[in-house]
């Protein structure tokens, strides 16, 4: 359902009047919160440092540091996410709509409040796959591609057939390859991006993750009929690197790249 310029004027109004009424009781927790660093709520690793660096505030933090959707709507405010509902037809419409705002802002490269609309969402519909595969993004960020798996997986688990989650999914367990060289994740990352192509095969980023794949696995012929794929759908995701690296173990049979 399309969701009215009168409604969203509605719900940015009353998200607005959430946040100022928070705001306040957010600073006051501040001192007192004993929450988790860690995108995916564990907690940090111990340090021998005299300050520890600060952790994240709990709204910005994945599904607010790994709470229950009743201790978070708790923290949140069960008043205040009533009136932030009351402005949609229902909870799922409301969701969507705060997981499109969570893309919007990941577009303009605002991760925190990317996620503080995503967390939002899935306080309103903790069964939205959306919700997941944004804040799987948010994560990607941190130093291990962990916590971004965490949440995708939980995302595919909602909808094993979304593209979309399939090749983010695929990408992480190769970023987590890149780092642990363990061949499991090289083989489950290449395994989730062909049935990324399968099901989206106009999906160009994908394309150009498998070919990145099927690299580390020297399957050079394939790695370069991936690629051209890639290219031909999206010509703002080609590797560079990799067609160098490609070039080195196999020329180019189309002749494009020398």
């Amino acid at each position: 359902m399309l969701i009215s310029t009168s409604l969203k004027t509605l719900a940015q109004q009353a998200l607005l009047l959430v946040l100022l009424s928070t705001s306040v009781a957010v600073a006051q927790r501040k001192k007192r919160e004993q929450v988790a660093a860690n995108p995916d709520g564990s907690l940090p690793a111990a340090t021998t440092a005299a300050a520890p660096a600060p952790a994240r505030p709990v709204r910005l933090q994945p599904l607010f540091g790994g709470l229950t959707p009743a201790a978070a709507t708790q923290l949140f405010g069960a008043k205040q996410l009533e009136a932030v509902a009351a402005s949609f037809a229902s909870r799922d419409e409301a969701s969507t709509f705060f997981a499109q705002k969570g893309y919007e802002y990941l577009s303009e490269n605002q991760a925190d409040t990317a996620a503080y609309r995503f967390n939002l969402a899935w306080l309103l519909n903790p069964n939205n796959p959306d919700v997941y595969r944004g804040l799987g993004i948010v994560a990607s960020n941190g130093p291990t591609p962990d916590a971004a798996i965490a949440l995708l997986n939980k995302g595919l688990a909602l909808a094993p057939t979304n593209a979309y989650l399939l090749a983010d999914l695929g990408t992480s367990h190769l970023n987590r390859y890149a780092q642990t060289k363990k061949k499991k994740d090289l083989s489950t990352g290449v395994e989730l991006l062909q049935k990324a192509v399968a099901l989206a095969p106009q999906h160009g980023v994908a394309w150009h993750q498998l070919a990145q794949g099927y690299y580390h696995q020297e399957k050079y012929a394939e790695a370069w009929d991936a690629l051209h794929k890639g290219r031909a759908l999206d010509m703002s995701s080609i590797n560079f690197n990799l067609i160098t690296e490609l070039i080195a173990k196999m020329p180019d049979p189309q002749g494009m790249f020398k």
